[in-house]
């Protein structure tokens, strides 16, 4: 299935189904009556997270979603029916905005969650709902409300624990594949990863954490070079970031400083997420010069390097398990938090 990660679609609202006009008449019966019935509502147009769905890619080929309106109502005092609602089912993590493209309208984060997109127009009262003691023929009644229409902007960001980047060729796609049952596709040339990559890390029992593998950075990224930097978006949820730099490249630093630049271009907080710095295909050099590209690096950087082979699986194991201490950190902050919010009261 190919991967959308961005749609644009038009959503509309039924119309409320108009009042009824009508008078009992029986043979036998000398004052009947208005008898008019109301009109039905317009159906509601709602968009819920669903499991199963990791693109947009259905709405690609539809972007017209329109609630069908509430019929009109009917002598006898009989109501129209109401109009079926529209539901656009949408992955979890799909932010929606509006037609700007830049104010968010909800944000779906939760299996089940559901916002109300367009709301269906009212039905219009029959005229037995005007009959009063001192007007008891009225020969008037209520047109439907209305329904509501919008163009809104779809935005899917994968929901993952800790996400890859790096350069082109950095290694991203292998460690992904080393470290769980992924299978991305691995070449020899640049911009091989087009889109996002989620695996799922399986270090034991309540140890399981999302990681996610996004197209590479290049120079000049957040001004279009190569692919852009849009595909950042999809990291902007993780807890921490696994930078790789390829070991075999003659100075690692240089694409560290390079990726450091286009994170803290993109901005949304990235360049302040927690960093694991990572020296990947330490199988393809000797150890003198990985030693040198080590201690380069952590007197940059001031933090402890890793270095592993997503060929060999050579300590990608140990490094899991460091991803996984920081991901555990941040669910519990995150419980904290959610704890403190259900516990305040006034």
């Amino acid at each position: 299935m190919k991967f959308l990660d961005q749609a644009k679609v038009f959503v509309q609202s039924g119309h409320g189904g108009a009042g009824s006009v009508s008078f009992r008449r029986e043979a036998f019966v000398e004052y009947g009556g208005p008898n008019g019935g109301d009109g039905g509502k317009g159906g509601d147009v709602w968009a819920e997270a669903v499991e199963g769905l990791n693109t947009l890619i259905d709405y690609r080929y539809q972007q017209h979603y329109k609630a069908p309106r509430g019929e009109g109502g009917a002598g006898r005092d009989r109501s129209g029916a109401a109009g079926e609602d529209v539901v656009l089912k949408l992955p979890v993590g799909t932010q929606i905005l509006d037609e700007d493209n830049e104010h968010v309208l909800a944000d779906l984060t939760e299996i089940g969650q559901r916002v109300l997109l367009a709301r269906g127009g009212r039905g219009g009262k029959g005229n037995a709902f005007f009959k009063s003691s001192t007007h008891q023929a009225p020969r008037i009644a209520q047109p439907g409300e209305d329904g509501e229409e919008r163009w809104i902007w779809l935005r899917l960001k994968v929901i993952a624990d800790a996400g890859l980047v790096g350069l082109p060729n950095a290694g991203k796609s292998t460690f992904l594949a080393a470290a769980s049952r992924a299978n991305p596709k691995i070449a020899a040339y640049p911009f091989t990863t087009l889109h996002p990559n989620l695996g799922v890390v399986d270090l034991g029992a309540g140890s399981r954490y999302v990681l996610a593998d996004i197209p590479g950075l290049i120079e000049g990224a957040h001004e279009g070079a190569g692919i852009g930097d849009r595909f950042l978006g999809h990291i902007e949820r993780c807890a921490t970031l696994v930078h790789l730099l390829d070991a075999t490249e003659e100075s690692p630093l240089d694409a560290y400083r390079t990726v450091r630049v286009e994170l803290d271009a993109y901005g949304a907080g990235l360049s302040e997420k927690p960093e694991i710095v990572v020296l990947n295909k330490i199988d393809a050099v000797d150890e003198e010069t990985l030693k040198a590209h080590v201690e380069t690096l952590e007197s940059e950087i001031g933090t402890p390097i890793h270095t592993v082979s997503g060929v060999t699986g050579q300590n990608v194991r140990p490094l899991l398990g460091e991803i996984w201490r920081a991901v555990e950190a941040n669910r519990r902050s995150n419980t904290e938090t959610e704890a403190d919010k259900d516990s305040w009261t006034p």
